[in-house]
């Protein structure tokens, strides 16, 4: 791939950095902007209007009129049509929104193309499902002639709040089910990342989405967000993020007892026996941590090894780490991108602190990139930490960056026993060639997902959601609607 143009000025430069409410690209009533910054390079990228409280009570009140008004009478059909529709767009101008991912958050552009098949598949799975809603008829043993039946019914207006790790597939996920459901929304992305929810916004105009269906409000999660999880005429919320701002959210949910979906945290195990396919666990279990900078709510950030091949896996996963080019994500050759932010990289950098101070070793990495044309970004080293055990902090607590965790064990029985210790459970990976192993192991995980030979994979028509403090619900599959519908029991006396 070779870019022949400014990309931050041809990109960023057009693009709306107004509130989307109502139908319309409007400013903040307060005025105020926030920027939001290249972690690459460390630049300025865009000044956004910033909303907050008074700018969620207009979104969603426009939400309300809309799933009120002609919206409500939108058929399976034509609901179906205009899903489709946005997905043609997405297609047609996914190589422009692939690019806000990686000025805005610093993905490298190879992986966010990699992407492509996930931000096209999710708005055309849940198309498909717009015909499937359906409520059904009941026997019922009531005296005399009765028939029941029931229906399946939008829940009303949903808050959305997405993370910057993944703008672009976070943000379809979101919005697809609402469409599907007949359900409105209001938005509020991640502060750090809400370039492309917006370019997305644009694009939802233009496939044909009512005034007010779908409003899009950027602000500071504990001004904006926490005004959308505790707006009284709010039905729903679908938060990503952390545990401790998901604890927030249900507290703030309590105002209306409102429905709420989690899709938390995680330190999740990937646990490598030693029948494994090496060069292959290798690969997969590196980029289970490393991929995305490891700002994965799933990644892989614990290395379960079996003892008789620890020491020369934790060698060649470290040899892998040192291979991949780390670099600013509009170079096709980057492997590695920033982490997100200032506040991010500090945080990162003192997991390392505190995992030294523990009695770590690092194999590779444990620094952040400080010379170099990389000087000025957010970068960190992909590292991989040996002489861990599972009760230290770096084991226990989401990191969020490119380190890796490598903790021995001997017996199934101890793996199960390691993956299970942490109040996570979001997923989990396995490595073997032994297909009775793969199975016992995968049932003893207490994790929503298990990845047996691979790491990480999501498609649309899978469930993904977590255990434990990794929150509850599911993203994706057909069990992903039932959290936007009610359920309504009608039973008629006959005669």
């Amino acid at each position: 791939m070779t870019i022949n143009v400014n990309p931050v000025a041809d990109i960023i430069t057009p693009l709306p950095k107004q509130l989307l409410i109502d139908g319309k690209f409007v400013p903040s009533l307060s005025g105020k902007t926030f920027k939001t910054f290249n972690p690459a390079t460390g630049q300025v990228l865009a000044e956004v209007s910033e909303g907050d409280a008074a700018d969620i009570d207009l979104a969603v009140a426009a939400a309300q009129r809309a799933f009120n008004g002609p919206w409500s009478r939108f058929t399976p059909f034509q609901r179906q049509a205009l899903l489709l529709r946005f997905a043609d767009l997405v297609e047609k101008h996914f190589e422009t929104l692939a690019h806000i991912d990686v000025l805005d958050m610093g993905a490298p552009i190879t992986s966010m193309y990699a992407r492509r098949q996930r931000a096209l598949g999710l708005p055309r799975f849940y198309a498909g499902m717009c015909t499937v809603i359906a409520g059904g008829t009941l026997p019922n043993s009531m005296p005399g002639e009765v028939f029941t039946y029931t229906l399946k019914e939008p829940v009303g207006v949903v808050g959305a709040i997405t993370p910057w790790n993944a703008p672009l597939t976070s943000t379809i996920w979101k919005i697809a089910p609402v469409l599907a459901t007949g359900c409105t929304m209001v938005l509020k992305p991640a502060e750090d990342a809400p370039l492309t929810a917006l370019r997305l916004g644009e694009l939802l105009l233009e496939a044909g989405v009512p005034e007010g269906v779908v409003n899009i409000v950027p602000g500071f999660g504990h001004i904006a967000g926490d005004a959308l999880a505790r707006h009284m005429d709010v039905d729903k919320v679908a938060f990503t993020g952390s545990d401790v701002t998901g604890r927030k959210v249900i507290e703030a949910s309590k105002s209306n007892i409102k429905r709420v979906t989690l899709e938390l945290g995680g330190k999740s195990p990937d646990i490598i026996f030693a029948d494994c396919d090496m060069d292959a666990a290798v690969a997969g279990a590196g980029m289970g941590v490393f991929a995305n900078t490891g700002q994965i709510c799933c990644a892989g950030t614990r290395l379960l090894i079996q003892r008789p091949i620890y020491e020369e896996f934790v060698s060649r996963v470290a040899d892998y780490a040192k291979s991949l080019k780390v670099g600013n994500g509009l170079d096709p050759a980057t492997q590695i991108g920033p982490v997100v932010n200032a506040k991010q990289l500090d945080r990162v950098s003192g997991y390392m602190e505190i995992g030294l101070g523990e009695g770590v070793t690092a194999a590779t990495g444990g620094k952040r990139i400080t010379e170099g044309a990389l000087k000025d970004g957010y970068f960190f080293e992909p590292t991989v930490l040996s002489g861990v055990t599972n009760d230290m902090r770096i084991a226990q607590e989401e990191i969020f960056g490119p380190v890796a965790a490598a903790i021995p064990f001997d017996t199934l029985e101890e793996a199960a026993a390691i993956a299970n210790d942490t109040v996570f459970g979001l997923g989990g990976g396995v490595w073997t060639s032994n297909v009775t192993t793969a199975h016992r192991i995968a049932k003893a995980i207490r994790a929503g997902t298990v990845w047996i030979n691979n790491y990480g994979g999501l498609d649309p028509v899978v469930p993904f959601g977590g255990y434990k403090t990794s929150g509850y619900g599911r993203e994706s599959g057909v069990e992903h609607l039932d959290a936007y519908l009610e359920t309504k029991s009608v039973v008629l006396k006959l005669g």
